[in-house]
């Protein structure tokens, strides 16, 4: 339980760090830039105020005694941590989602043996916490295991990458509406494991989604709460190759598309498929089709 506003801190919360991890990207929106936003005709309801990524978040953790005006939204996808309400602990686990809600004390932390991987946005307006109420999103209920994470993972990349970009209006509705569907989503799914055979389609989507990203086995295992080894070996089995080779043939069906009804020069091309290295996007690109983007360009088709 919490005490009130003087309670000190544990040993344990003082040990805490809030940010400040290797390979983290955060973007926190000035605060008269909040105020701005949600004054302004027609972007009323919602903003996002802060939101970041936390790779293997060793010894991550906040306590809010005092209350904050944000929801808070996190997905754990590697590793383990906990959340704590007014109610007590609760145990998070890689594929569940925390939901805490404005306006209420909260505390929250990784596993010390098991560090989680988070994505994670604060969104303040005015509807939010009613929402919440009808979605059923309480103190007793702060965790979700969603049906398929990996949308709510793509929304949560999309999210960090419009905020990332600027703090125009036009990127702040953009992250902003990303962030009103990762709420909707989780409202509207019932929590339960997730199928292999589901697991292994939503998997697929997720990666023809994000073909250009770098995309990492384990990740998408424990997003789908399997070992990577297993993971693996149903991917193969469902779809016919391993998660990198498939990747890889999505990328260059997309090249050839490019090839054929663009003008763009191989670099770029190279780049809108992922690969920043045009050197070795063609090295794979004949390995594949066995003639270079050049020679396939070039050639008669139709």
């Amino acid at each position: 339980m919490y005490l009130d506003n003087s309670t000190m801190l544990t040993q344990n919360d003082a040990m805490l760090i809030p940010d400040g991890f290797p390979g983290q990207r955060m973007l926190v929106l000035p605060r008269p830039r909040v105020r701005e936003y949600l004054q302004q005709e027609g972007t009323t309801r919602l903003v996002v105020t802060d939101c970041g990524y936390f790779p293997q978040a060793d010894s991550h953790g906040r306590r809010r005694v005092v209350p904050i005006a944000q929801v808070v939204v996190m997905v754990c996808v590697e590793g383990s941590g906990w959340c704590e309400t007014e109610v007590g602990r609760f145990p998070v686990k890689r594929g569940q989602v925390v939901i805490l809600m404005p306006g209420r004390p909260h505390a929250y932390g990784a596993d010390a043996l098991d560090p989680w991987t988070l994505w994670w946005f604060h969104a303040a307006g005015p509807d939010i916490e009613a929402f919440l109420r009808v979605a059923g999103t309480t103190p007793e209920n702060p965790v979700r295991r969603p049906r398929n994470i990996y949308p709510i993972v793509s929304l949560m990349s999309e999210i960090l990458r419009w905020m990332e970009r600027d703090s125009t209006t036009t990127s702040l509705m953009a992250a902003s509406g990303a962030a009103w569907h990762v709420l909707t989503q989780l409202a509207s799914e019932r929590s339960r494991s997730a199928d292999s055979g589901d697991a292994i389609e939503h998997a697929v989507e997720y990666v023809r989604a994000r073909i250009v990203d770098h995309i990492s086995v384990p990740e998408l295992a424990a997003m789908a709460s399997l070992s990577a080894s297993h993971f693996s070996a149903l991917f193969k089995r469902e779809v016919g190759y391993p998660v990198l080779q498939y990747q890889t043939l999505l990328r260059m069906a997309r090249a050839r598309e490019l090839l054929d009804v663009t003008s763009g020069t191989i670099a770029a091309i190279a780049a809108e498929v992922g690969y920043q290295d045009s050197f070795y996007f063609a090295r794979q690109f004949k390995k594949i089709h066995g003639m270079t983007p050049r020679e396939y360009r070039d050639e008669h088709k139709g």
